[in-house]
C-alpha cells in the first residue's frame, strides 16, 4: 500500500474541502492517487468542490497591460524562487514592464528583458507564459489584478453600437465582469465552453454519487440531471449567480445593462490565471 503522506492528506482537504479522515480513507482507496482520491469524495458527496490539482510550488506575479485604445490586452505570468522578491517593488516593476512590451510589440525580445532583470535581482526568474486577447468591432479588452498579483483576468466583451463602450453603465458592466471572474472562477463562458470529456465524467460522478442509494429507477435521472446543472451554474459564467446581487445570474445582469443601453452585450471569452497553475 503506498505511503499516505500528512502533505498529501493537506492538499486533498486543499482541494475539496472534505474532512480529515474523510481524505484519508480516500486517498488509501485510491493508493494515494490524488485526481483519484478526488473522484471518490465526489462520488461520496463529501468534496464541496473539485479544484485545479495541478498546482506547483512557485512564486510570482501575473501582470496585465491594456492599449489605450482598449482595444488589445496582455496578461503575463511571470515566476520567481521567493515570496520575498514576488513581493519586490523591483521585480512587479519589470513585470509590469514586460506586460508593456508585450502588448505593445508582441515580437519583443523578452530573454533580453529576463537576463537583465536576473542580474539586478539576483535570483532565477522564468516567463512562464503570456497570452494576447485583440479585438474586433466594439467592445472593450479588460484586466483585473487580485491578491498581490497572484490572480490576474483577461476579458473580452463586445457590443454592436460604437458609441456603447464610452458608457459608464458599460464600462462598469465591464468591471464587474472582471471582478466576478476573479472571485468565483469560472471555467466557460456558457455551456458550449465546456468541454464534452469534462461534461461526461460529471454525469459519470453523478450517477455513482452516494445519493442515488435506495433511489427509484424513475427518479435517477432526474437526480443526475439536478447535479449536472449545479455543476454548469458553478463553471459556466453567464450561469453563476451574480457576485454583487446574488439573486439573478450573471446572464440575466448582462440583459439587463444591455436593456438599458439598448444593445446587445456579450461576454465573448475570458482568461483567469493564478500564479503556480500547471500548465496543459
Amino acid at each position: 500500500m503506498a505511503e499516505i503522506t500528512a502533505a498529501a492528506v493537506g492538499k486533498l482537504r486543499e482541494m475539496t474541502n472534505a474532512g480529515l479522515m474523510d481524505c484519508k480513507k480516500a486517498l488509501a482507496e485510491a493508493s494515494g492517487d490524488l485526481d483519484a482520491a478526488v473522484e471518490i469524495l465526489r462520488k461520496r458527496g463529501v468534496a464541496q468542490a473539485a479544484k485545479k490539482a495541478g498546482r506547483d510550488a512557485r512564486e510570482g506575479v501575473i501582470a496585465q497591460h491594456i492599449l489605450p485604445s482598449g482595444k488589445a490586452g496582455v496578461l503575463v505570468e511571470i515566476n520567481c524562487e521567493t515570496d520575498f522578491v514576488a513581493k519586490n517593488d523591483t521585480f512587479k516593476a519589470f513585470c509590469d514592464d514586460v506586460a508593456r512590451t508585450v502588448a505593445s510589440d508582441p515580437s519583443a525580445d523578452l530573454e533580453a528583458l529576463r537576463v537583465g532583470a536576473v542580474a539586478k535581482i539576483g535570483e532565477n526568474i522564468r516567463l512562464a507564459r503570456n497570452s494576447r486577447f485583440d479585438l474586433t468591432g466594439p467592445g472593450l479588452i479588460a484586466a483585473y489584478i487580485h491578491t498581490g498579483g497572484k490572480v490576474g483576468v483577461l476579458v473580452e466583451v463586445g457590443c454592436s453600437k460604437d458609441a456603447t463602450p464610452g458608457s459608464d453603465a458599460f464600462k462598469q458592466l465591464v468591471k464587474d465582469i472582471t471582478l466576478q471572474i476573479a472571485a468565483a472562477s469560472p471555467s466557460a463562458v456558457t455551456r458550449a465552453g465546456v468541454p464534452e470529456a469534462v461534461v461526461a465524467k460529471e454525469r459519470e460522478i453523478a450517477a455513482q454519487s452516494d445519493r442515488l442509494k435506495g433511489k427509484p429507477a424513475q427518479a435517477i435521472d432526474k437526480i443526475v440531471q439536478g447535479m449536472l446543472e449545479k455543476f454548469f451554474q458553478t463553471v459556466c459564467l453567464m450561469e453563476q449567480g451574480f457576485v454583487k446581487d446574488p439573486d439573478k445570474s450573471v446572464q440575466q445582469h448582462v440583459d439587463s445593462v444591455s436593456k438599458q443601453l439598448e444593445d446587445q452585450v456579450v461576454i465573448r471569452r475570458f482568461l483567469r490565471w493564478q500564479v503556480g497553475e500547471s500548465v496543459s
